[in-house]
């Protein structure tokens, strides 16, 4: 979801095109004023990718959202309703228009009544509130919805993504709200994520983090990737380190990851620490470097290439990498590319 104000187009179109390049596949934009609506005709011509506008409660910017061309607009139709009553108004529109409906119910703002019922936010009061808001469309014969529950617990999210899963067929989005900074937020995500997807339950995600929009798509790609549900870019895979280390591995693995930043091709790289595991991780890998001795032995589909200073890995390895992506030989005279 962007962060800029919406009605700076300029600005907010600049996010979107920062969280494509990085991996983004559907974008949300907030709407809560009249500027904000205004500006959606423009964002949704030129985006590279579908807006949804996220509306929770003025009705009149659904309509708004929908003459604009979004692709879906997110809506709470608890709130919605307290306004005369508009739901099955917006239904017409969307359905003549094509336009999805995603329910979202956060914790934060569950139904007083169903906090009275189960004294808390739990998986049950969630999806309750979530099947009770689709039935308001259903009343008007509307059904293309999809459905987002959303908690600060991961297990949380986790149990009412399986109850919606068992009571309804709608598209799930899945989302661990309020997750927290990067790398606390992260793990939260991926914990609910790997275990939802691996189950085939969730369509779409977005992972909550407390840092700039393109952090969260980065995140989500790295577990989708990790899931073997989307296509691999770069990986490195890195030892922990240990009393055999000769060279330090956390910075080395850093200097890396930063060199490769970008590389339009997916790789694998090791970087170990050591002898002890270098050789058989960097036989799974498409390059890699085994340190020690203030030397590294570099590593191309497991035989080694090249052994080289340790001021020069990282270069060598980026040389290298370059060399695979090029499909020539090695300036070591390591034959053809695999």
């Amino acid at each position: 979801m962007t962060t800029t104000n919406t009605a700076d187009v300029d600005a907010t179109l600049q996010q979107i095109a920062e969280v494509t390049a990085a991996g983004c596949d559907i974008i949300r934009v907030a709407v809560p004023s009249a500027d904000d609506a205004n500006a959606l005709p423009a964002i949704t011509k030129k985006s590279p990718i579908p807006v949804i506008a996220d509306i929770h409660f003025q009705p009149r910017y659904v309509f708004a959202a929908i003459d604009a061309g979004c692709a879906a607009v997110r809506v709470n139709p608890g709130n919605i309703k307290r306004f005369d009553d508009r739901v099955g108004e917006i239904a017409a529109a969307a359905a003549e228009a094509g336009v999805p409906i995603r329910i979202g119910v956060n914790a934060g703002s569950l139904d007083s009544r169903l906090l009275i019922k189960y004294g808390k936010a739990t998986p049950e009061a969630l999806v309750e509130s979530a099947l009770w808001e689709a039935s308001l469309f259903e009343d008007y014969g509307f059904t293309d919805i999809k459905i987002a529950v959303k908690h600060h617990d991961p297990l949380t999210v986790v149990a009412a993504n399986r109850l919606l899963a068992e009571q309804c067929d709608y598209p799930l989005h899945l989302g661990v709200t309020e997750a927290g900074p990067a790398f606390q937020g992260a793990i939260k995500s991926a914990v609910a994520f790997g275990i939802l997807l691996s189950e085939g339950i969730g369509d779409t995600l977005r992972v909550s983090l407390s840092a700039p929009p393109v952090e969260q798509v980065k995140a989500g790609c790295h577990i989708l990737q990790s899931l073997g549900l989307r296509p691999r870019r770069l990986e490195i895979v890195s030892c922990p380190g240990c009393g055999r280390l000769q060279v330090d591995i956390h910075r080395l693995a850093t200097q890396v990851e930063a060199a490769f930043e970008g590389f339009p091709h997916p790789l694998r790289i090791a970087v170990m620490g050591c002898v002890v595991n270098g050789p058989g991780e960097a036989r799974e890998a498409d390059l890699g470097v085994s340190c020690g001795n203030g030397k590294g032995q570099i590593f191309r589909h497991g035989q080694v290439i090249a052994t080289v200073p340790e001021a020069r890995i990282v270069g060598a390895l980026l040389d290298e990498a370059l060399n695979l992506a090029e499909g020539t030989e090695t300036a070591t005279g390591g034959g053809e590319a695999q």
